[in-house]
């Protein structure tokens, strides 16, 4: 099992190039299952995730071909040849269930595993399942599987969900293009890969309407064509290496980078102590003089601080200068990486969904171990500014989420290596 090795060496300067969303890809891909013709996604990150969601959705009948070193993905769904998405692939992934939409949609019948995924907590698909039941599927869950029908095809409805969820968002709206009539989905997410769906399925003939707002509106149409889109840049991978001259210092350009896809947690960043500027190429972030203020965190819905980033802005605060109160509202059991910070001596008292971070002057490197996808990054990213060595063990979870992450902070001057295992 590999592992990766931080060793501190002071600030970091040069530039990153932040790759296509993982989140966006993984949800643009089985929009391949609502056409017969072909998909040309570009911008494509190149991560173990995106192979996973290729493999699930060529055991569907669809043909999946990377190009340009994986960087273009072409896909097409000619036919699809079996309904029923298997527990052995779904289960390395919660984005898989994503398929149940389109499928629904396109056939009138699927079968799809219940989804696995990173461990920060349960994550039901009950309001992927009620949206589709507002659209008129029967749906019958047994042994593990979803089984879903619309003999008659799906039909628009009003879908009102209770609470904000970006994944059932995703499956109404690529259901819905193929619905019989209108569909309305209020409390929909607002999330940037949202968009970039719709925007996508748009361009594949769709009728869409407020996406980017609580209500979309979807007329169904009879079917979609083919199309090529670019991937959205990835807003978590973008904050995750703002952060790394804001914790050692330093100043790098994050090639691709827009203030728009995170100005919740760029605020955040200006109140810490740390100038973010936009340019024609991306983003620059500098720290200003002397350490990181403490300032607390709160994690929301787009446009509020993302979720995915409350890791690694754990261990920025770790070493700022005051108190700060990191408040997780979004997932449970999301602080595990705060004992593998308080090997390296971090301060940290976790009450629920609550964590108070007293910072201190210097992390000291220690082995620790990678719980799940931003906690590994977050323990990357305390190593760059701990003195010593700190031995990053089970990083198969930052390989779902970063691509070449060695390379990419390596490439801007941090000691950074990867060790394969036996």
């Amino acid at each position: 099992m590999d592992s990766i090795v931080v060793t501190g060496n002071g600030p970091l300067h040069g530039q990153i190039a932040i790759a296509g969303a993982k989140n966006a890809c993984l949800t643009l891909m089985p929009a391949t299952l609502l056409s017969e013709e072909p998909l040309t996604l570009t911008n494509a990150p190149r991560l173990s995730d995106i192979r996973t969601m290729s493999t699930l959705l060529e055991s569907l009948g669809a043909e999946v071909a990377q190009m340009q070193g994986g960087q273009v993905l072409a896909l097409a769904s000619h036919a699809i040849t079996n309904h029923r998405a298997d527990y052995d692939i779904v289960r390395k992934m919660r984005a898989s269930i994503l398929v149940l939409g389109p499928m629904l949609a396109r056939e009138g019948h699927a079968v799809v595993s219940l989804p696995g995924g990173c461990a920060i907590g349960a994550r039901p698909v009950d309001l992927h399942l009620h949206a589709l039941e507002a659209m008129g599927a029967e749906l019958d869950l047994r042994d593990g599987y979803v089984h879903a029908r619309a003999p008659g095809g799906l039909r628009g409805g009003r879908i009102a969900f209770p609470m904000v969820s970006v994944g059932a968002t995703e499956n109404a709206l690529m259901a819905a293009t193929l619905a019989r009539g209108t569909t309305v989905i209020d409390n929909a997410a607002r999330e940037p890969e949202i968009v970039d769906l719709a925007q996508c399925l748009r361009k594949m003939g769709a009728q869409i309407e407020g996406e980017g707002t609580h209500t979309i509106t979807i007329e169904g149409v009879d079917r979609l064509g083919g199309a090529t889109h670019a991937v959205v840049p990835d807003r978590i991978e973008l904050g995750t290496y703002m952060l790394a001259p804001a914790i050692c210092g330093g100043e790098v350009t994050c090639l691709g980078g827009r203030i728009d896809l995170l100005a919740a947690f760029c605020e955040k960043l200006d109140e810490a102590g740390i100038d973010v500027t936009e340019t024609e190429t991306g983003l620059t972030v500098a720290r200003r003089n002397g350490r990181v203020r403490a300032v607390d965190v709160v994690t929301e819905p787009f446009p509020g601080f993302p979720t995915d980033l409350q890791a690694q802005m754990m261990a920025l605060m770790c070493t700022a200068q005051g108190t700060s109160v990191l408040e997780e509202r979004i997932f449970e059991n999301r602080f595990m990486h705060a004992p593998e910070l308080m090997r390296m001596g971090a301060l940290i008292d976790v009450h629920g969904g609550t964590a108070t971070v007293t910072g201190v002057e210097t992390l000291k490197g220690a082995p620790v171990m990678a719980t799940d996808l931003r906690a590994s990054v977050s323990l990357i990213l305390a190593g760059l500014a701990a003195e010593g060595e700190t031995i990053v063990n089970r990083v198969y979870h930052l390989d779902r989420g970063y691509e070449s992450v060695e390379e990419k902070l390596g490439g801007v001057g941090a000691r950074i290596e990867r060790i394969t295992g036996q």
